[in-house]
């Protein structure tokens, strides 16, 4: 299985919610529209289990099945209908690259960490939240504060600087709130996948590379790479039923390089070969064992367990997880327990802020910590390197490989 990481939203969002919920942690609905601003919910094991039976887990499961099953067979360079709402979630996605371009990095060369310039692109982004989301057609003004702090989320973490599997599920979450709301519809899953999912990719690694953002916990993501998951498990879909393209495929530099513009697996494994050196095997040993499946419907089959194990299915990922009006809770609020923070506080929900001496659920795991021990992007390691090298720049996915930091 991946290794370990906590993913997390910060207090930007608990501050939004804070002010919705009572001290017993049950939510004030507004009683004119029924929407409110998600917060968090599941802070213990017994929760967690609450949560995997419930229907908003149903559904979150049947979402991504649905648009797995719709990526099968189809190249990022097909032609698909893009509908109203479709191309109004492109142009806002459009918006994002071009804030991050409007904000260029500061002068960081003394730490290998995250860049603070995020703080300020991430500021900008949920000023602007409300504004973008009034251009997507079909959106009721009254559900924008609910839906927009899951698209606020899926940038990464405003206090620390740093990206996992879990602000990847708050994308997935907003595109779900969006088809609730009737933005989308059944004949968008295509589009939904190779078009808007994947400009979301290309925008997070432009993300990735300009801030530097640090990959969530201390351990890696619950992921496949250092901030990823969904994108090799629609990727593989992609893969199902091709004639030449194998699993094993991904050790073929050549393959790699000619298909992964049509592939979101293999535009994956291009990246993270362009950012680390040595084989998969030392970097990589998750996507290095999965090489060894015979086919990619297993391969495919095989990452969707996995995600419900390594994501759905961990207490340090979803005690971050959002529940509002439209991705509701429906299992127990338990008293939050005596001399807990606030929600107001980054560390709103985390048991080792409670006294103990790890985090919820990850004691059982080994890892004493909860939002981790900061830990350098490739990118930044990448960097130091080429300060050493002359001549050696950091370019994105183009870069000179440096040994793995």
């Amino acid at each position: 299985m991946s290794e370990s990481t906590v993913t997390s939203t910060d207090s930007t969002t608990a501050t939004k919610s804070a002010g919705t919920t009572p001290a017993n942690g049950a939510a004030q609905r507004p009683a004119e529209t029924g929407f409110f601003p998600p917060r968090k919910v599941i802070l213990t094991k017994e929760q967690l289990e609450a949560f995997q039976q419930s229907k908003t887990h149903e559904a979150i499961v049947s979402y991504i099945t649905a648009l797995n099953e719709c990526a099968v067979g189809v190249k990022l360079t097909d032609e698909c209908a893009v509908s109203p709402g479709v191309q109004s979630v492109l142009d806002i996605l459009e918006r994002i690259a071009e804030t991050a371009r409007d904000i260029p990095p500061v002068d960081n060369k003394a730490s290998r960490f995250g860049n603070p310039a995020f703080r300020t692109f991430y500021d900008k982004v949920s000023e602007i939240a409300p504004e973008l989301h009034r251009t997507i057609l079909g959106l009721p003004e009254a559900a924008i504060p609910e839906v927009s702090v899951y698209f606020d989320e899926s940038w990464g973490n405003r206090t620390r600087i740093d990206y996992g599997s879990g602000m990847e599920l708050n994308f997935l979450c907003w595109m779900m709130c969006l088809e609730k709301l009737g933005v989308f519809s059944e004949s968008d899953h295509v589009a939904l996948v190779v078009k808007v999912f994947w400009r979301y990719i290309e925008v997070m690694r432009v993300l990735q590379s300009t801030y530097w953002l640090e990959p969530a916990g201390s351990h890696g993501v619950w992921g496949l790479d250092d901030y990823h998951f969904l994108p090799f498990l629609w990727g593989a879909a992609q893969l199902r039923g091709h004639k030449y393209i194998r699993p094993k495929s991904i050790h073929d530099s050549d393959t790699v390089e000619e298909f992964s513009k049509y592939y979101m697996y293999l535009a994956c494994i291009r990246f993270i070969n362009s950012v680390k050196t040595a084989s998969l095997r030392w970097h990589s040993p998750m996507l290095d064992d999965i090489s060894a499946v015979k086919t990619w419907d297993k391969v495919n089959s095989g990452l969707l367990k996995m995600f419900l194990a390594e994501v759905l299915g961990k207490l340090p990922v979803m005690q971050h997880f959002l529940f509002g009006s439209l991705l509701a809770w429906d299992g127990p609020l338990p008293a939050v327990p005596a001399g807990s923070p606030a929600q107001d506080d980054a560390h709103w929900g985390h048991a080792h802020a409670m006294g103990d001496l790890g985090g919820v659920g990850q004691r059982e795991n080994g890892w004493g910590d909860c939002c981790g021990i900061p830990v350098p992007s490739a990118f930044a390691a990448k960097e130091a390197e080429g300060r050493r090298l002359p001549g050696a720049v950091l370019s994105g996915p183009g870069i000179r490989p440096v040994p793995f930091d």
